[in-house]
């Protein structure tokens, strides 16, 4: 169910990536603090490989992140990654280390796999509320309404309705 969740997620990611112009994708937004959509998607990516690259030895550190330019600034750069993340994200749980610190560790703590997952894809559906913002202003996007809504919050809207 998780695995599929972040899947689907990324579909979503990569339907709304398929839309844009390359102006759009580096233009920064003033509603979002002067960052273009690129930077965020670029945060998201990036937070997704750094746990998937560091599933072997089992040590996270998202403040280890490489910040590669090129996927915040190259639609086609930030969609290849995403597809290579959908074919390497499938993995079975265990038991990991996140650590927090860059000069030095001041925090490690035990986590594990999915918990770490499940987080990226909080994390990645929140800077997709950002997204939106600037996003709404684009006239050639179109977004499902629940882009950047997260589960919960679908879930209460639904139980509110009935």
């Amino acid at each position: 169910m998780l695995i599929s969740s972040v899947k689907n997620n990324f579909c979503e990611i990569l339907d709304f990536l398929r839309q844009l112009k390359p102006e759009d994708y580096t233009i920064q937004h003033f509603e979002l603090s002067n960052a273009s959509i690129g930077e965020h998607i670029r945060h998201i990516v990036e937070l997704y490989q750094c746990l998937v690259n560091n599933y072997a030895s089992g040590i996270v550190n998202y403040d280890f992140r490489e910040r590669n330019v090129l996927i915040q600034t190259q639609i086609t750069t930030a969609i290849d990654s995403i597809e290579v993340l959908r074919c390497e994200i499938d993995k079975t749980d265990k038991e990991m280390l996140l650590e927090q610190g860059v000069d030095s560790i001041v925090l490690s703590i035990k986590t594990n796999y999915f918990r770490e997952l499940l987080y990226n894809l909080e994390h990645s559906i929140h800077h997709q509320a950002l997204i939106k913002v600037a996003a709404l202003k684009l006239t050639h996007v179109s977004l499902p309404d629940n882009f950047g809504v997260a589960k919960s919050t679908i879930e209460y809207r639904l139980k509110c309705a009935q």
